[in-house]
C-alpha cells in the first residue's frame, strides 16, 4: 500500500530512538551499506538497529558475559565480530544473529577493541594484556604469536586500508605500526600524548593516522615517518575517547567524556561549525556512515544517536529531558516527594504517591548533580556537583537561593544539612570536608583534613556534634566544635568505603562481627527508629538486617537485575527505596518486603547514591502522606505499574473515553493525559509508541473541553492507495508457489 495523498510531507522520527540497552554504550559501528548500526554495551549484549529509524532489528546477541566493549561489522556485512571483557572475541552472523563458532580464547586479560582486515580474512584484537592478536576469522585459530611491545593495555587497534599494517593505541601513551603478515613492528613508536590513547584511525587513502587522548587532543601522524602532522587538534574538555575519519578524508569526528562530538577539518586541523551536543554523559564511540552524511555516535547513558554530518543537527529524534544516570534521591522530610540528582546537570522532584514528575528540572549547576538533601523543614534542597560547587534551592518554587557555594577544588560527592538546619556540610574529592553557613552562603572556618583520602559520603550525627566520612580507606568521625577527628580512622573494610550512616547511639567501636552473606555493600541505611538497616549490594539485592544482632531478617528483596547502589528509608520507616544498574528505582515494603513500585524510571542509566532522611534523623514526619502504591489501572497499552520519572505515570494514557459514535465524520469522544505527548506529538505508553499525533491536531486531542475530532477538516485527510495491496478474499495472493 501507499499514501496517495495526506498533508505531512516529513514524519518525525520515532521516539525512542536507539534505546534498548540498560547498561554503557561502549562502541558503535555502522554496517558496510549503511543499513543497519551495531552498538555493544555493559550490559553484555549487542543489538542491532535499523540505521533510519532507530527500530532494533532482531532479539540482542547473548553470549558475553562481561562488558561488551568492541564490535565492527566484516568488510562484506555478512558477519559481526565483538570484543568483551570476558577476554575473548565472538564472531555473529548479521542476519540470524547466531555465534559463529566457538568463542576466541588467547588473550589473558579484557578484549578492548577488534577490528577486521580489508578483506574479511582476519581479525586483529588488543587486550589489556598489553599485546595484539591476530586471528583467522573463517577458522576462529590465532595467526602467530602475540605482538608485544606496547607496556600497557591496548586500547585500539585498526588495520590500514590495504591491510598490510596495523595499528595500535595503548595506555602507555604511545603509538604502533605493526607488519599484519609478519607481526613485527614497523620503526620507532609514536609519541607525543601526554596520556593514555584512546582511539586511533587510518585516513582512507592510508597516509595518515588519527589518535585520540585522555590529555584532551587529538593527533594526526603521517603513516610512513610516524612524525606528527601540524599541531594537535584542541577543543574537548575532557578524554577522547573515539575519533574516526570520514570516507573522503576531509574531515575527523571525536568523542569525548565531555559530552561533546566535535567534526575537524583533517587538513587544517581546524573544528568545523559548534560541537553536537545532546549526549548526557560520556561520548564513548562514534563512526560514518559509509557514504559520509551521518555519523553515529554510542554514550554512557545508554542510547545510540544519528547526527547529521553537514549540519551537526540530531536524527534520531527529540533530546529528553532526562536520558541519563540518577546520581543521587532523597526523601523529603514528609515522605511525600523524592527529589533526584542527575548527571545531565539538572534536579527533579517526583510525587512518592503517583511517580509523577513535580514542575520543571533545576537548571544551573554545569556539570553533573551528584548528591542532593532536603532541609530539615523541607523548604530548600542543597546540592552537590562535580562542577565543584553547592547550590540551595527553594523546594516549593525551584528557584536558586543566592549564590552557589564555592570553595572546593573537585567534585562534591556528598552534601548534607545539620540537624538543626542552620549548616550544610559538604564532602568533596579534594579531601576535604567544609561547613557553610546556610542563611549566608560563607564557610564556617577551615576545611577539615584528615589522615583518609577521598571523602565519599558524609553525615552528621543526630545531636548535630559529629560528622562521620567515608574514604576511600576508612571511616573518620570529626568533632563539628572543635574540627578535630575523634580518635582514630575505623579501618576494616578490604575495599572503599563509599557509604556512612548514624544511628542514634554511637561509639565508634565496631559492633558483633561484619554483616556478610553477599557480594559488596554498595549502599546503607537505617531505619528511622534505629532498630533495622537496609543494604544494597552489588549481586542485584536488598538485605535487611537486626541492626542490634546483625541478623539478616528474611530473605534478600529480590527485583533489580543490575546492582543495587542506593538504598533509603522513608520518614516513616515503612518504606525503602532502592536504586540499581537496571535503571529503576524500586519501592519496598519495610515489614513484608514486597514490592509496592517496581518499573524502569525512564532513566538510560545507572543510579549511583541515595540520600534520605532517616539518615539524618529529621523529625519532620507524617501520618497522613499517601502510601506510594503506584496506579495500577489498566491503559491503552498494558496494566503493568508506572514507572518513577516514566511518561504520564499516575494516569491513563487516555484520560476520557467514550465509546460512542459520534458519525462517520469523527473518531469518538476521547481525549488524551496531556502528559502522555511528547513535544514531537508521540503518545507512548509502557509498550512503547502507541500513536503520533500531526501538529494541526495536538491542541485538540489534549484539550477536555474538546471530546470530538473532526475528520472533515483536508488537511487531516490522508487516503491510503490499495490497489496493489492484498487483503480480503485476495489474502492468498500474498503466497506465490515455487
Amino acid at each position: 500500500m501507499r499514501v496517495s495523498e495526506g498533508r505531512m510531507q516529513k514524519w518525525p522520527t520515532s521516539a525512542g530512538f536507539g534505546e534498548g540497552h540498560t547498561g554503557f554504550v561502549e562502541c558503535v559501528a555502522y554496517s558496510s551499506d549503511g543499513k543497519n548500526i551495531v552498538s555493544g554495551s555493559w550490559d553484555e549484549t549487542i543489538r542491532i538497529w535499523d540505521a533510519v529509524t532507530g527500530a532494533p532489528v532482531g532479539d540482542p546477541l547473548k553470549g558475553h558475559n562481561e562488558f561488551v566493549t568492541s564490535v565492527v561489522y566484516s568488510p562484506d556485512g555478512r558477519n559481526i565480530a565483538s570484543g568483551s571483557w570476558d577476554d575473548t572475541i565472538r564472531i555473529w552472523d548479521a542476519i540470524t544473529g547466531a555465534p559463529i563458532g566457538e568463542p576466541l580464547k588467547g588473550h589473558a586479560d579484557n578484549v578492548v577493541s577488534v577490528a577486521y582486515s580489508p578483506d574479511g580474512r582476519n581479525i586483529a584484537s588488543g587486550s589489556s594484556d598489553h599485546t595484539i592478536r591476530i586471528w583467522d576469522a573463517a577458522a576462529g585459530m590465532p595467526i602467530g604469536e602475540p605482538l608485544r611491545g606496547h607496556s600497557g593495555e591496548v586500547t585500539s587497534v585498526t588495520y590500514s586500508p590495504d591491510g598490510r599494517r596495523i595499528v595500535s593505541g595503548s595506555e602507555d601513551e604511545t603509538i604502533r605500526i605493526w607488519d599484519a603478515a609478519t607481526g613485527a613492528p614497523i620503526g620507532e613508536p609514536l609519541k607525543g600524548h601526554v596520556y593514555n590513547v584512546t582511539s586511533v584511525a587510518y585516513s582512507p587513502n592510508g597516509r595518515n593516522i588519527a589518535s585520540g587522548s585522555w590529555d584532551c587532543t587529538i593527533r594526526i601522524w603521517d603513516a610512513a615517518t610516524g612524525v606528527t602532522v601540524g599541531e594537535p587538534l584542541k577543543g574537548h574538555t575532557d578524554h577522547v575517547l573515539s575519533v574516526a575519519y570520514s570516507p573522503d578524508g576531509r574531515n575527523i569526528v571525536s568523542g569525548s567524556s565531555d559530552h561533546m562530538i566535535r567534526i575537524w577539518d583533517a587538513t587544517a586541523g581546524m573544528p568545523i561549525g559548534s560541537p553536537l551536543a545532546g549526549n548526557a554523559d560520556d561520548v564513548t564511540s562514534v563512526a560514518y556512515s559509509s557514504d559520509g552524511r551521518r555519523v553515529v555516535s554510542g554514550s554512557h547513558n545508554c542510547a545510540i544517536r544519528v547526527w547529521d554530518a553537514a549540519t551537526g543537527d540530531s536524527m534520531s529524534g527529540p533530546l529528553k529531558v532526562h536520558n541519563d544516570r540518577v546520581a543521587s534521591i532523597a526523601y523529603s522530610p514528609d515522605g511525600r516527594n523524592i527529589v533526584s540528582g542527575f548527571r545531565d546537570n539538572t534536579i527533579r522532584f517526583w510525587d512518592v504517591a503517583t511517580g509523577a514528575p513535580i514542575g520543571e528540572p533545576l537548571k544551573g549547576h554545569t556539570d553533573a548533580v551528584v548528591s542532593v538533601t532536603y532541609s530539615p523543614d523541607g523548604q530548600n534542597i542543597a546540592s552537590g556537583s562535580s562542577d565543584r560547587t553547592i547550590r540551595i534551592w527553594d523546594a516549593v518554587t525551584g528557584v536558586p537561593i543566592g549564590e552557589p557555594l564555592k570553595g572546593h577544588e573537585k567534585i562534591v560527592n556528598s552534601v548534607i544539612y545539620s540537624p538543626d538546619g542552620q549548616n550544610i556540610a559538604s564532602g568533596s574529592s579534594d579531601h576535604t570536608i567544609r561547613i557553610w553557613d546556610v542563611a549566608t552562603g560563607s564557610p564556617v572556618g577551615e576545611p577539615l583534613r584528615g589522615p583518609l583520602k577521598g571523602v565519599a559520603d558524609i553525615a552528621y550525627s543526630p545531636d548535630g556534634q559529629r560528622i562521620v566520612s567515608a574514604c576511600a580507606l576508612g571511616v573518620q568521625i570529626w568533632d563539628v566544635a572543635t574540627r578535630e577527628t575523634v580518635g582514630e580512622p575505623r579501618k576494616g573494610h578490604t575495599t572503599p568505603v563509599r557509604s556512612v550512616a548514624y544511628s542514634r547511639d554511637v561509639t565508634g567501636a565496631p559492633i558483633g562481627k561484619p554483616l556478610k552473606g553477599y557480594d559488596g555493600a554498595s549502599g546503607v541505611a537505617y531505619s528511622p527508629d534505629g532498630k533495622t538497616i537496609a543494604s544494597g549490594s552489588l549481586d542485584n539485592t536488598l538485605q535487611i538486617w537486626d541492626a542490634g544482632t546483625g541478623v539478616p531478617m528474611g530473605k534478600p528483596l529480590n527485583g533489580h537485575t543490575g546492582w543495587v547502589t542506593a538504598v533509603a528509608y522513608s520518614p516513616d520507616g515503612r518504606y525503602i527505596a532502592s536504586g540499581s544498574w537496571d535503571c529503576t528505582i524500586r519501592i519496598w515494603d519495610a515489614a513484608t518486603g514486597a514490592q509496592v513500585a517496581d518499573q524502569t524510571t525512564g532513566h538510560a542509566d545507572k543510579i549511583i547514591t541515595a540520600r534520605s532522611p532517616d539518615i539524618r534523623r529529621s523529625a519532620s514526619t507524617s501520618s497522613d502522606h499517601p502510601n506510594p502504591a503506584w496506579d495500577t489501572q489498566e491503559t491503552a497499552c498494558t496494566d503493568i505499574r508506572d514507572p518513577l520519572g516514566g511518561l504520564s505515570p499516575s494516569t491513563n494514557v487516555f484520560d476520557q473515553y467514550s465509546s460512542h459514535s459520534y458519525g462517520p465524520s469523527t473518531v469518538s469522544g476521547i481525549t488524551l493525559d496531556p502528559e502522555s505527548m511528547d513535544s514531537d506529538g508521540w503518545v507512548r505508553c509502557d509498550g512503547g509508541n502507541l500513536l503520533w499525533v500531526p501538529e494541526d491536531s495536538r491542541e485538540g486531542v489534549t484539550s477536555r473541553a474538546i471530546r470530538i475530532i473532526s475528520t472533515q477538516n483536508w488537511q487531516r485527510t490522508v487516503r491510503l492507495d490499495l490497489s496493489n495491496f492484498n487483503y480480503g478474499t485476495s489474502w492468498t495472493n500474498v503466497y506465490g508457489g515455487t
